[in-house]
């Protein structure tokens, strides 16, 4: 049997696939993301089982989609009794740890790692006291804000620091020294296969940048934001509305996206540390190496920040794959694929048993041959209830299929949306209500809501609202203790004066 590699995934949290060199970028930053890049496959049309955090993670975990789990908000849990890739890699043998974040709610917070280093910066409970951000508080995302105000995140941004990276800064020290400690087990004849996964806060807002970030990018020509579709979604207003994003501040958006750029800049320095580290250990050159992200980041693209959509900026993820000798280099890969598929290809490249229920098709026969079969098609779910101030004036059951070329949405009790991607790939017109595209949309509609009801899932939806209601009491009444929490203080955040770049 052929020697079965080590692996390292790196995933990071709102990272837009627009702010990368190795996407087309040419003011990013990412010198060490574009290096696995240059090493492996970059996937251009890579999308989220979810919009959000946790559901995309669990997703990611398990190889299901969100309705197929119930989980599908950032306070769902996923049951302890699904199998996910960690269990499906330990169970052929491999040593799995997990550096920082995973986003799980819960009792559960391992999901089949053997190790966990630094954690969280969330509680496990519900109702339990959230990280204390300090000044930033609030600023990140969707936030109750003042009549007539502009989105708190927006305003609260700018150069300082956010306790979120404090938190990657302890993530890649642990990530670093575990790759020692790996390595010299290495060279004691301990040959058992290892998964790292590294897992990040930035480029999650609050939208700061520590100085020296947030100056590399100050008074620089950003790419400009794409603007709304012609005929948008009333969803989507709704949505802008409902989060004070209809609110302007000019000099407050170019705050925000210059520290965005800074923070990716942070992101891409703390990552060419572990690939740093692996080098040293003369483990670079056999191992499997994925970088992704959660979900991405509007940054201000159709008028709108944070993500909770089905545009392009939202739900589609970078998405590098590199494993030299087994997978082209180099080379860019438009195949339409789904974070869900991060498992399956795992445990193909370790050898391992399939995990059951799995949606996840491995990458390694595209990455390996551009005519491989693949059927260019994929879904994510958007479904939210009103337990949580962000999630806007109303529940919401969305679905999307991204199917070749197309793109379409159901949205309940809203008209749908389409999309042209080949021809529009900004996504200026909805095709929504098109006449002209009746046949398509009908279609598509039928695959998209093929084992999947809106009203069903509302109605399951509800009932948890209600449970989780009595959990958020108990974890308030009780302060039942956490695990695997990397405790933020208050003083790890800080804002300078607010200002524009441009000033």
């Amino acid at each position: 049997m052929a020697k079965r590699p080590n692996m390292v995934f790196i995933l990071s949290d709102q990272h837009s696939r627009r702010v990368l060199g190795c996407y087309g970028n040419t003011v990013a930053q990412t010198p060490n993301i574009d290096r696995i890049a240059a090493r492996g496959v970059t996937f251009r049309s890579a999308y989220c089982a979810s919009p959000i955090c946790t559901p995309s993670r669990m997703s990611l975990l398990t190889g299901r989609w969100p309705h197929e789990q119930h989980c599908w908000t950032l306070e769902d849990a996923l049951a302890s009794d699904i199998p996910t890739f960690a269990h499906g890699l330990g169970a052929a043998g491999y040593k799995t740890i997990l550096c920082g974040r995973m986003h799980a709610i819960g009792p559960d917070q391992l999901h089949g790692f053997d190790e966990r280093h630094v954690g969280d910066c969330a509680p496990n409970w519900l109702g339990s006291p959230r990280q204390d951000l300090g000044v930033l508080a609030g600023a990140q995302g969707p936030s109750p804000h003042g009549e007539g105000e502009v989105a708190r995140s927006l305003r609260l941004s700018g150069a300082g620091q956010s306790g979120y990276e404090v938190v990657d800064d302890a993530t890649t020290e642990a990530a670093c020294e575990t790759i020692s400690r790996l390595g010299a087990e290495g060279r004691q004849g301990k040959d058992q296969p290892f998964l790292l996964c590294v897992g990040y806060l930035l480029p999650h807002c609050p939208f700061v940048a520590r100085p020296d970030d947030f100056e590399a990018f100050s008074g620089v020509e950003l790419p400009e934001p794409l603007p709304k579709s012609s005929n948008e979604n009333s969803w989507i207003d709704a949505w802008r509305r409902s989060t004070g994003l209809d609110k302007h501040d000019p000099a407050a958006a170019r705050r925000a996206r210059t520290a965005y750029y800074g923070m990716v800049r942070a992101l891409d320095r703390k990552i060419g540390l572990v690939l740093d580290a692996l080098e040293r250990e003369g483990l670079l050159e056999d191992t499997l190496i994925i970088y992704a992200s959660d979900h991405g980041e509007h940054l201000g693209d159709h008028d709108l920040w944070w993500k909770n959509t089905f545009h392009e900026e939202s739900v589609s993820v970078p998405l590098v794959v590199s494993w030299p000798g087994s997978m082209r280099q180099g080379v860019q890969c438009d195949h339409v694929v789904n974070l869900v598929d991060i498992g399956a290809t795992l445990l193909d490249a370790a050898g391992a048993v399939p995990l059951p229920r799995s949606r996840g098709r491995s990458l390694l026969a595209i990455g390996a041959n551009p005519r491989a079969e693949w059927v260019d098609e994929t879904f994510s779910e958007y479904v939210t209830d009103l337990s949580s101030a962000w999630t806007g004036p109303q529940a919401t059951q969305q679905r999307m299929i991204r199917q070749g070329r197309w793109k379409y949405v159901h949205i309940a009790g809203h008209p749908p949306q389409l999309f042209d991607l080949e021809r529009d790939p900004n996504e200026a017109v909805d095709l929504g209500l098109d006449p002209a595209h009746q046949t398509v949309r009908r279609r598509l509609s039928e695959r998209v809501l093929d084992g999947w009801d809106p009203a069903a899932i509302e109605a399951e939806v509800a009932i948890r609202c209600a449970e989780k209601a009595v959990l958020r009491e108990w974890g308030r009444r009780t302060d039942p203790p956490s695990r695997y929490v990397f405790a933020i203080r208050a003083e790890d955040s800080w804002l300078q004066e607010p200002g524009s770049p441009d000033e």
